[in-house]
């Protein structure tokens, strides 16, 4: 629902804790000469801070205005805020924390730019080096977030909040929901043979009796890993905790010791093996090399023969949707609630056009012309583990668009009075924090328009 009042207090601020580093068009170095443009406590901005924000919208093609510059220092100021209460109120984030964020927005950024050769050419610096220098910034972001959490973390609402909110609503500023779809499927996975699987263990076995005898195993997953995620990354993981990962990975990731090398082993991706980095504590660093299983014409028409005699049963009403999901279904997922789909963005069960056409534009032609109740016949698909499939689609139900109300969008409203009693808590903290904390201001941008008192009489 993108009711105006329910945004967040600074719209910037998601991008300051998702940016995977400041910026992707240029080192900061080249953008401007670098000067401190605000102090709050014992905390510093930079220019340079501000100005590769800037740019990162200009290249992700946002809508820039004459006060932009403006807001990304706010979100800044904000940001600096709620560190130095965080530092006052000594909250800590752990090195494990930390590492973890970091080795995240490492494997992300090096999937975007696209090697970690590229990545460490384009800082001129190695990745050890580069993590160095993000260290502190992440920590800091970290502790900003755990001190918005402790504000307003445990933020409800009543059913009678939910209703003010409302009814407090201008008629004509009653948000539009768009029509939304509910779409449930059953799977059929082609399952490997045994000749399959043993092409991939041998391959998974010769790549570690390499390792075994010398070579580097960085070099070998960059070379020969199928894993998108870690493969340009020399296969690392980053820092997990038990239960993360699936228990056959997480089985073999936290027995190990040292730098010991796991066996070959399988799991629903393939066939792995792993070398630990280092254990601190309850969590473990690994790399690993993946090599999946190559599927073969035979398996996939099995599949889909399978597919097609439970297409008949549902043609014929021999066994109903949800009956047949529950029974053959190979998505543990959805199997169990009728085949229903879930919305991770929302975290419902409800789609939008939009969304479902980007989740799988395939998918939303097959169901597009649907009425509620009416399935597919089978259809190939990939999953997002690139694995190949076959799927009977379902249309559960298709809502018109229409003016958001109580009786069908409480959900949503429920969500957004929510936000509104979150912006509004963390409105009065910035006020009453703002009467006892030091801030300076350059004369650059003294004229902004701030929501909050920043620059005090004596600045």
């Amino acid at each position: 629902m993108n009711a105006s009042h329910a945004k967040p207090i600074f719209k910037g601020l998601l991008l300051l804790f998702l940016l995977p580093f400041r910026s992707i068009a240029q080192p900061v170095n080249d953008l401007v000469a670098d000067k401190i443009v605000a102090v709050v406590g014992s905390h510093i901005i930079l220019l340079s801070e501000v100005e590769s924000q800037y740019q990162q919208l200009i290249q992700q093609k946002n809508a820039t205005t004459e006060t932009t510059r403006c807001e990304l220092l706010e979100d800044q100021l904000f940001q600096r805020l709620l560190l130095n209460q965080a530092e006052h109120d000594s909250l800590n984030v752990s090195d494990e924390q930390i590492d973890g964020e970091m080795n995240r927005r490492v494997r992300f950024f090096i999937q975007q730019i696209g090697s970690q050769e590229k990545l460490e050419a384009f800082y001129g610096k190695s990745l050890v080096e580069i993590k160095a220098d993000f260290q502190s910034l992440i920590k800091d972001q970290l502790l900003a977030q755990q001190m918005q959490q402790k504000i307003t973390g445990d933020v409800k609402v009543s059913p009678n909040e939910v209703r003010n909110y409302f009814n407090e609503i201008p008629a004509d500023s009653v948000p539009y929901i768009n029509s939304e779809l509910e779409v449930a499927h059953i799977v059929a996975r082609p399952k490997y043979n045994a000749e399959e699987k043993k092409v991939a263990r041998d391959r998974a076995e010769e790549l570690r009796q390499r390792v075994l005898a010398g070579d580097n195993f960085g070099s070998l997953a960059v070379l020969y890993s199928e894993d998108p995620g870690t493969a340009a990354n020399s296969g690392e993981l980053g820092f997990f905790e038990r239960g993360q990962m699936v228990p056959e990975f997480d089985s073999w990731a936290f027995r190990l010791k040292g730098s010991g090398i796991s066996e070959v082993f399988e799991t629903d991706f393939g066939f792995h093996f792993m070398q630990m980095i280092e254990r601190r504590g309850d969590m473990v660093n690994v790399r690993h090399i993946l090599i999946t299983c190559k599927m073969s014409q035979e398996s996939m028409e099995k599949a889909h023969l399978k597919l097609d005699s439970i297409y008949n049963d549902l043609e014929t009403k021999k066994i109903t949707f949800e009956k047949a999901a529950e029974k053959y279904s190979d998505d543990e997922e959805t199997k169990n609630n009728g085949g229903i789909m879930q919305n991770p963005a929302a975290g419902n069960s409800k789609f939008e056009d939009d969304q479902l056409n980007a989740i799988d534009p395939m998918l939303f032609a097959a169901i597009n012309e649907l009425k509620p109740g009416e399935f597919t016949k089978p259809v190939a698909s990939k999953d997002e583990r690139g694995r190949s499939s076959f799927k009977i689609y379902m249309l559960k139900s298709r809502t018109a668009p229409h003016k958001a109300n109580m009786k069908d969008d409480y959900q949503r409203l429920q969500e957004a009075a929510i936000a509104t009693k979150k912006q509004k808590m963390m409105g009065d903290w910035v006020k009453k924090h703002l009467t006892d904390i030091y801030v300076k201001i350059d004369a650059d941008y003294k004229n902004c328009p701030y929501k909050y008192a920043w620059i005090k009489k004596e600045n």
